[in-house]
C-alpha cells in the first residue's frame, strides 16, 4: 500500500483523498462523511479544506481535500463500511501513524539533527558533481540533462528505502549519505573515463544495488 501518512506542521496527517483512493470510495463520499461528522471530528482539531497541490486531472476548479490528524482520521475510519479493502486500509493506516510518531520523536534528537546536517553537506557535494554531469550529458547530445538531478535523487532515495529526508530515520539518513557518496564517486570516475552519461547511470545503479545488501535498508 502507498504512503498514507505525511508530515504537516510537524505532526502526522492523512487526508480525504488518501482515504478515498486507498478504500476505493469516491472522494466526494469521503468529504460528505467528514461534513456529516464534522462536529465530532473537530473535538480533535479544526476541520479545514485546501486545494490539492496537483492539478485537477479533469480540469476546472481545483480539488478540495481535507487534512486529518491521527485522532480525526482514527474516528473517521470508524464510520466506513468494513469491506476487506477498508479493513486492510485501517490496519495499514494505524501502522503508518505509529511509525510516523516514532519518526517525529526521533527528529527531535540531537543525533538525528546532526546526521541531517551532515547529510545536507554530502548532498551538496553530490549536487555539485551532478551539475558537472549535466553539462557532460548535454555535450553528448542529451536534451533532458537537467532531469539528471531528479533521476539520481530518486535512485539514492529508493536504494536507501526512503521517500523523503524529512521522514527518514537516523539509520536511513546514514544509508542515504553512503548512497550519495557512491553516486558522486561513480559519476566522477565515469566522466574521467569518457563513458556515456547513460552508462554512468547504469554503473551507479549497479554499484548501489551491490552495497544495498549490507546496509540497514528495509
Amino acid at each position: 500500500m502507498n504512503e498514507l501518512v505525511y508530515i504537516k506542521r510537524n505532526d502526522a496527517f492523512t487526508d480525504s483523498m488518501v482515504i478515498a483512493d486507498a478504500t476505493g470510495n469516491q472522494h466526494r463520499s469521503v468529504v460528505a462523511l467528514i461534513k456529516k461528522h464534522q462536529e465530532s471530528l473537530e473535538r480533535f482539531g479544526r476541520i479545514e479544506f485546501c486545494d490539492l497541490k496537483s492539478k485537477n486531472p479533469q480540469g476546472g476548479r481545483p480539488v478540495k481535500i481535507c487534512p486529518l490528524n491521527e485522532l480525526q482520521a482514527t474516528l473517521l475510519i470508524t464510520f466506513l463500511d468494513n469491506t476487506d479493502k477498508v479493513v486492510d486500509f485501517k490496519t495499514e493506516l494505524v501502522r503508518q501513524f505509529y511509525a510516523m510518531r516514532k519518526i517525529l520523536a526521533e527528529r527531535q534528537t540531537a543525533v538525528w539533527l546532526e546526521t541531517r546536517q551532515q547529510g545536507a553537506l554530502i548532498r551538496r557535494e553530490e549536487t555539485d558533481i551532478i551539475k558537472k554531469l549535466v553539462e557532460y550529458a548535454k555535450a553528448q547530445g542529451s536534451g533532458h540533462a537537467d532531469m539528471l538531478y531528479m533521476t539520481y535523487t530518486k535512485l539514492a532515495n529508493k536504494m536507501a528505502g526512503i521517500t523523503s529526508r524529512d521522514t527518514a530515520t537516523t539509520m536511513q539518513l546514514n544509508d542515504l549519505s553512503t548512497m550519495e557518496r557512491l553516486i558522486a564517486k561513480v559519476v566522477l570516475d565515469g566522466m574521467a573515463e569518457g563513458k556515456h552519461y547513460k552508462d554512468i547511470y547504469k554503473d551507479s545503479k549497479k554499484r548501489l544495488e551491490t552495497v544495498k545488501g549490507w546496509l540497514c535498508v528495509a
